[in-house]
């Protein structure tokens, strides 16, 4: 079949034309007539939901959608999906970025977080529900970034009078860094889930060495002090020796972030150069539905590490746990909102449902505060993730030395084993006036106070 032909039949120029072009290869591979085939493919254009799932005609059909959908989104007619913001201290590119979000046209709602700045695609600090639809770049590179908090059985002076202890534990059983991992390498339960897919299968091998590590960025293992106000956390208000770590689904999260957003790209070639990371996959699509078991594999993954990170902290130290407390970012949950189940991404955003508890960090120096959701509906029942960047990493490694952090550090009365400048606690926002901004979103029922922290040794580049 001819592009005249096609051109008549009503399918565009360009990616979409060439799909139509393949279709007709397989069409008659099978057998089908050429008179019949230009009848299929005008049903296509005139009815393409129908021919999603056609073994033939279902890339075509996708390809014709999706271009549908992004000369809409180009030229949307009515209002945008609507957003709220929390806080004021926000930088204006990630407020576009969301704004460009919701003007997807399969954006139903969206929300900003006190602690958001620029990511991309969608912001860090951005949440975003959407109508079928799952965005890797949304998501995020880091898949199911977590946190873990766990109290140990430890009075609170072992903190000062074992330093020593405690400091060689996080040097013998942490790792840091981009393809940080173990040479004796660690065994969990998740290794045996089903990786069976191509591009599980491809970071296996390298999942297992990275098990129990952690990324550079502003990923952090960390020994301090909880105060616990509210017995809603699981413990009696008190004083408690604590451990906490932020850490993702490090170079297979990357791996799987990368394979899917570029093949979302794909399948929009006609997106603006501006909304280009926000690319979909419609999740009843075979490659939506990949890429939606590959994010929950990457989510018992992400869990998986803290898990061996924690356990290999507390046998080392000879010492137990009382409770722990966890949740994870950078990931997308289905979810009803107004009646609807849509897909809930949430970017640097902690799921905040009501009773829900949260883990928020502040920087090397200041609180981390242990929430409880009040489950708020403009929000998407959301919260913050953090204190949130208050400069660019360029500007920082710029603007301060290693002096200046090792007085922040000092003055914080906090042992720093390492971390980048790029990481120094002046480079956040106040928490505390994030966590003001935020409310009515969130209860504070605890809140940690770092005194001995590991990060990724400086010049490390960033994977956050």
């Amino acid at each position: 079949m001819k592009s005249r032909e096609m051109e008549k039949l009503g399918v565009p120029k360009g990616p979409v034309r060439k799909a139509a072009i393949q279709a007709v290869t397989r069409a008659r591979a099978v057998g089908r007539a050429k008179n019949l085939i230009a009848q299929d493919i005008q049903a296509v254009v005139e009815n393409t939901e129908a021919w999603l799932k056609d073994s033939v005609y279902g890339d075509f059909a996708l390809m014709l959608k999706n271009y549908m959908s992004t000369f809409a989104s180009d030229t949307r007619l009515g209002d945008p999906a609507p957003w709220k913001q929390w806080g004021e201290d926000i930088d204006p590119n990630a407020q576009k970025q969301l704004i460009n979000a919701c003007d997807l046209p399969v954006a139903v709602q969206g929300a900003l977080m006190p602690d958001a700045h620029l990511g991309f695609g969608l912001p860090i600090g951005g949440v975003l529900a959407t109508r079928n639809a799952v965005i890797p770049k949304a998501v995020g590179v880091d898949i199911a970034c977590r946190m873990k908090l766990t109290i140990l059985d430890r009075e609170i002076g072992h903190l000062d009078r074992y330093r020593t202890q405690f400091i060689q534990a996080l040097e013998k059983e942490t790792s840091f860094g981009i393809g940080a991992g173990f040479s004796r390498r660690r065994n969990h339960a998740v290794l045996d889930e089903d990786w069976s897919d191509p591009i599980l299968k491809a970071v296996q091998d390298r999942a297992h060495k990275q098990l129990g590590s952690s990324g550079s960025g502003n990923h952090f293992v960390e020994f301090g002090t909880m105060t616990v106000t509210d017995s809603r956390c699981g413990l009696d208000p008190g004083e408690y020796v604590a451990l906490l770590s932020h850490s993702g689904s490090r170079g297979a999260g990357a791996y799987v972030a990368d394979h899917w957003s570029r093949l979302a790209k794909s399948m929009h070639p006609h997106l603006s150069k501006h909304l280009q990371d926000l690319a979909w996959i419609d999740i009843g699509h075979e490659e939506g539905q990949r890429y939606w078991n590959a994010m929950q594999l990457m989510g018992k993954y992400a869990e998986a590490n803290h898990d061996c990170i924690h356990k290999g902290l507390l046998k080392s130290l000879g010492a137990h746990a009382l409770a722990s407390i966890e949740n994870h970012h950078n990931f997308a949950w289905v979810e009803n909102h107004g009646g609807e189940d849509l897909i809930v991404h949430r970017k640097g955003a902690t799921p905040a449902s009501e009773g829900e508890l949260g883990v928020i960090p502040g920087s090397m120096t200041a609180p981390t505060y242990v929430v409880i959701g009040r489950g708020n509906a403009d929000s998407l029942r959301s919260s913050s993730h953090g204190a949130g960047r208050r400069m660019s990493r360029k500007k920082a490694k710029l603007k301060y030395r290693a002096s200046d952090l090792r007085k922040a550090v000092e003055e914080a009365g906090v042992h720093l084993i390492s971390a980048g400048i790029d990481e120094s606690p002046m480079v956040y926002k106040d928490i505390d006036q994030v966590m003001a901004a935020q409310r009515d979103l969130v209860e504070t029922l605890a809140t940690f106070t770092p005194r001995i922290v590991r990060m990724a040794d400086p010049g490390e580049k960033p994977e956050d």
